[in-house]
């Protein structure tokens, strides 16, 4: 999607006008959730959703806390072609005995809630109805975002250079020698291009395994091809073309150069134009303790995918004409997940790791006059606070039951024990966790089950514990609820 397309331009003004028109009537919020590598966004969902629907104790959001929240329920969709977001089996799978984390969705997912509620401030005191519509899709997809503005030729060397990093050359290692074979010069064969794409597709999917991943590298839609799977809009691969040298017609680059485009207008356009470019706010939840723990090199990379997720956002805060003809993401905030793998006294820390990450980029949204916030949070607490005694001093502590088959000094845990862990300290200085002289931040937590969560007096089953998940909440809907 070029940006000087007036026909899309005009068809995304036609969409915000259809939604702002149908937000006077009744209002409406539209929170974009998105998440990076196992960062539990389908957690995130599933826990806010529970939280608001059933009532939870959410201190920090000013509504709730002045009990001005009457009802929350859930209600029909919207859009009748977007997937709903299975709600009921993630909270189904939290709960009881066999509790476990639900499945991460690989699709965009939808649901709707309405939050009835006591205006607190203005000229309209009363009772007033919140729509708040909930779209959850992939991480990768977000990231595609940033191939708007790229050119074939420059996205080839951008792939090209991070395969070269001394941190993953060991995965790339197949794709760097088969991409030796191909001449970009070369007569445009399909067969060829099939094969070039099917190796690059596999050090994608490797990337991604890789416990130390974090971040991915687009195409996105690479690793979950749904319906597109075959397509030659997914049929491409990088080459290594000259610097300077553009691909020509009726060469390999050129075919390449072509798809690559394909995958802009296909893929990465109707997303933008259907999803992207209706949200009002939006979350990006990060898992900065596996950055931390696999080393600068990781964080480096995080840190780069986190300054191309916050350029794809069309940031600003909305004035009345731009809601009605081209609304612009007013407010965004990264979270750093899995606080609970922590003892309390450092979850500043890693919010102060998140705010460093997002610092450069934050900067330039903040100076369009979007609102940026980083914090860390758990949605689901699995843990509890405790201290051991190692040796002569005692130290802050976390508990939990470790999945089965983890381990932890050794031990093999079955699923079912609870361990104690002194899980480390995070710098005190953010800016230390790119100091090639400072030690490497490991943090010392394995996966833990979710927690048990006993029904209350009345037999009612009651949402898990949450690390400041509500003032999560206050950021991204509590202007609408006041």
């Amino acid at each position: 999607m070029a940006s000087g397309s007036y026909l899309e331009e005009a068809r995304n003004a036609a969409l915000a006008f259809g939604d702002s028109l149908l937000g006077l009537a009744r209002p409406r919020l539209r929170i974009g959730v998105t998440g990076l590598s196992r960062s539990g966004k389908t957690v995130f969902t599933t826990a806010l959703i529970q939280n608001l629907v059933e009532g939870a104790k959410l201190p920090v959001l000013k509504a709730s806390a002045e009990g001005r929240i009457a009802r929350v329920r859930l209600v029909p969709q919207p859009d009748p072609d977007i997937p709903r977001f299975p709600y009921e089996a993630h909270r189904a799978a939290l709960s009881g005995p066999d509790r476990r984390w639900p499945e991460s969705t690989r699709r965009i997912s939808e649901l709707r809630i309405e939050i009835d509620y006591e205006r607190a401030e203005g000229w309209f005191k009363g009772p007033a109805t919140l729509t708040l519509d909930i779209v959850d899709y992939p991480g990768e997809w977000l990231l595609d975002l940033a191939l708007i503005g790229q050119d074939y030729a420059s996205w080839s060397a951008q792939a090209v250079a991070d395969a070269r990093k001394a941190h993953r050359l060991a995965i790339a290692a197949p794709w760097l020698d088969d991409l030796k074979q191909r001449d970009p010069a070369g007569p445009a064969d399909e067969l060829v291009a099939e094969a070039a794409s099917d190796v690059f597709k596999a050090y994608l999917a490797a990337l991604r395994a890789d416990p130390e991943a974090v971040a991915v590298t687009p195409p996105g839609r690479f690793l979950m091809p749904g319906d597109l799977e075959g397509s030659p809009a997914l049929t491409f691969a990088p080459l290594d073309l000259p610097p300077g040298v553009q691909p020509q017609p009726g060469t390999l680059a050129g075919l390449m150069a072509e798809r690559f485009e394909a995958y802009k207008r296909v893929v990465v356009g109707p997303f933008f134009r259907e999803h992207f470019a209706r949200l009002d706010r939006q979350i990006v939840l990060v898992d900065a303790l596996a950055a931390l723990d696999a080393g600068p090199a990781a964080l480096a990379d995080l840190e780069t995918a986190l300054g191309q997720a916050l350029s794809a956002f069309a940031v600003g805060r909305n004035s009345l004409l731009s809601s009605l003809f081209a609304p612009r993401i007013e407010k965004v905030l990264f979270a750093a997940t899995k606080a609970d793998h922590l003892h309390h006294t450092s979850h500043d820390r890693l919010a102060g790791v998140m705010s460093h990450l997002v610092a450069r980029a934050a900067a330039q949204a903040q100076g369009a006059g979007a609102k940026v916030e980083a914090m860390a949070f758990a949605a689901i607490r699995a843990t509890r606070e405790v201290r051991i005694r190692e040796g002569r001093e005692e130290l802050p502590a976390i508990a939990g039951v470790p999945e089965a088959s983890e381990v932890v000094d050794g031990e093999v845990f079955d699923g079912q024990t609870e361990a104690a862990i002194f899980p480390g300290d995070l710098p005190e200085r953010p800016e230390a966790i790119f100091d090639p002289d400072a030690p490497r931040w490991h943090v010392r937590a394995p996966r833990f089950r979710p927690p048990l969560v006993k029904p209350d007096a009345g037999g009612r089953l009651v949402p898990p514990p949450q690390i400041r998940l509500d003032r999560a909440l206050e950021f991204l809907i509590g202007d609408r609820l006041a």
